[in-house]
């Protein structure tokens, strides 16, 4: 029986827009992201939108889902991992 490679969990707190970077390889190392946005919101929205943006695109092309978690949290996962949503349809 062949071994399955574990699927890892990251919490992280948005900070920078800079810290975009780092996300986008722990997205391509598949890992699950919680982002905590609170910080970067309070100190510039209109970053918080440019790297809500970016990351929905990336995250798009690459296969994988995004969702907010309430007002402070962000969750992504990679393209094995899917978010229920009440509208999607079991198989």
């Amino acid at each position: 029986m062949q071994k399955q490679e574990p699927t890892y969990l990251k919490a992280i707190t948005l900070r920078e827009l800079d810290d975009i970077y780092s996300l986008k390889n722990d997205i391509q190392n598949k890992i699950i992201l919680i982002l905590r946005i609170t910080p970067l919101a309070q100190k510039n929205i209109d970053g918080l939108r440019k790297a809500i943006d970016e990351l929905y695109s990336f995250i798009k092309n690459f296969d994988g889902d995004m969702v907010r978690l309430g007002d402070e949290r962000i969750i992504i996962t990679p393209p094995n991992v899917k978010i229920w949503r009440p509208n999607n349809k079991l198989k």
